[in-house]
């Protein structure tokens, strides 16, 4: 056979197995939800911009319901897209909906050897060892409060040296709120200079900035075609390697000193588990799940936290009045003294700003893709086991039955008529359902701390007019990240009277 008619039968065999495949996808679209049809290759990815992937899926629930079908190549992904489908699925069957699905991104490095993005009995396994060695190192507790003081302090000392001029909030905030949960993965701080640190914080959020570009949701989607095209996003391994190298050496330095009877650390605690362990085969225990654990752990606890708290000094410049009403709030029931979790419950302003920030910020607008653990049923549709689901929350977020003029930033959408701090159900920047944000508590316990105590030590001005301060979020999906900006910090010496 010569050269030509080779590449003639390779093409017939080509476009034969693109059609068969197509007409699988066909078939397979009448028992989904509605949707649009799909393409051969890029399933629905033209409707798509990828500037804002949230406001294309927004504007085709508006044709095809709360609960539609989109395909990211030949893949159908189920989208919810209110609170009632949400809660339909991830509410009242939890356990169906309670698996994670395939995300080349993370699980090319990781191998699900971590709470993240594993399944089955090794994610139940991994997430309760996580979240039980969190509690006993007081994590969301009040024993835990101090750590966070001690960073917002250090952050004060770091933002008081700018003497007001302009500064990025964005590296000494990452520092600070990085440090907190390396208190508990390697059992101290790192000094903000340290060069190590910086690699290893700012190798967290480079790879949350890649996974939320264009070039992070298409290797996603294409991982077998993008793998051998060069980009930015070959960068994310690069970086969770350099990550784990780090995490390596310092579980080699616990090892030369572990007590099993005094562990230090979250490294100690898997060390002296994994001792328990043994030679047992089963053991869901050993170096490589250490280390992706810790990772994830560093991963989760720091870019989230770190961009709603610059979203919300964002938001102080751009609303002055709603500034003036935290501060006093602050002088009245904190005045000098270090800031305490409690406070929360004499201050219904402050907690219905922070939840407002989080709420109109969206900095997790779309929930990491979860997978179903079995056959469901769902508005008569039978959900087959491993039918891929996404969240958009912020549909539920921006709900104009639950929320006055969603799209305008207001405290008040937390606080009824008497002024008290209102908790809603449509509230739900963390997740809901199994896969819940397991650093909630941690998280929601950092935000008030850091930001009570930078603004009894602050007072905020901004470089700009505040009707020129934009507040547009950065990111196509994964995260939105608030756009770059200086501030002035003023300090305070005492309340403004």
């Amino acid at each position: 056979m010569d050269f030509y008619s080779l590449v003639t039968v390779l093409l017939v065999i080509l476009i034969t197995s693109m059609m068969a495949n197509y007409a699988k996808l066909l078939l397979g679209k009448s028992k989904l939800p509605p949707g649009p049809t799909p393409l051969p290759i890029i399933g629905t990815l033209h409707l798509m911009n990828f500037k804002n992937i949230v406001k294309s899926l927004l504007d085709l629930s508006k044709k095809y319901g709360d609960i539609f079908t989109v395909y990211e190549g030949s893949k159908p992904v189920v989208v919810l897209c209110s609170y009632k489908a949400i809660k339909e699925t991830l509410i009242d069957k939890a356990e169906e909906f309670s698996g994670r699905a395939y995300r080349p991104s993370f699980s090319d490095f990781t191998k699900g050897d971590e709470f993240a993005f594993s399944n089955g009995e090794k994610w139940k396994e991994l997430r309760r060892f996580a979240m039980l060695t969190l509690g006993n190192f007081g994590v969301g507790k009040h024993s835990f409060e101090e750590r966070i003081r001690v960073e917002a302090r250090y952050l004060t000392e770091t933002l008081q040296k700018a003497n007001g001029s302009p500064i990025d909030l964005n590296y000494p905030i990452l520092h600070s709120v990085s440090n907190v949960i390396c208190s508990v993965v390697f059992g101290s701080r790192f000094e903000y200079e340290d060069e190590n640190f910086q690699k290893l914080v700012k190798c967290v959020q480079d790879n949350f900035r890649i996974m939320s570009s264009r070039w992070g949701l298409l290797f996603d989607i294409y991982p077998n075609i993008m793998r051998y095209i060069p980009g930015p996003h070959h960068t994310i391994m690069e970086n969770f390697t350099m990550m784990a190298d780090f995490i390596k050496k310092r579980m080699e330095d616990n090892m030369k000193t572990l007590d099993s009877n005094n562990p230090r650390d979250f490294i100690d605690c898997f060390l002296i588990k994994m001792a328990k362990e043994g030679k047992n085969k089963e053991t869901f225990y050993n170096t490589n799940t250490l280390v992706m654990n810790s990772l994830m752990l560093l991963f989760a606890g720091t870019e989230t936290v770190n961009a709603t708290l610059r979203f919300t000094f964002l938001l102080l410049m751009k609303h002055p009045n709603v500034a003036e009403k935290v501060y006093k709030e602050i002088e009245d029931i904190i005045g000098q003294r270090p800031p305490s979790f409690e406070d929360r419950y004499n201050m219904p302003y402050t907690e219905a700003f922070i939840y407002e920030v989080q709420r109109f910020c969206d900095v997790s607008p779309l929930v990491t893709h979860r997978e179903l653990t079995m056959d469901t049923e769902i508005r008569n549709y039978i959900f087959k086991k491993r039918t891929v689901v996404t969240l958009v929350l912020t549909h539920v977020h921006k709900d104009k039955t639950q929320f006055n003029n969603p799209g305008k930033f207001d405290p008040y959408n937390f606080l009824d008529d008497n002024g008290k701090l209102l908790k809603k159900e449509y509230f739900m920047p963390f997740s809901v359902g199994k896969r819940i944000c397991p650093g909630k508590s941690l998280a929601v316990m950092e935000l008030f701390i850091f930001i009570t105590t930078l603004l009894q030590k602050f007072t905020i001005k901004s470089p700009v007019p505040p009707e020129k301060v934009s507040v547009t979020p950065v990111g196509v999906g994964f995260v939105n990240f608030p756009p770059n900006f200086e501030i002035c910090l003023i300090p305070r010496t005492c309340f403004e009277k």
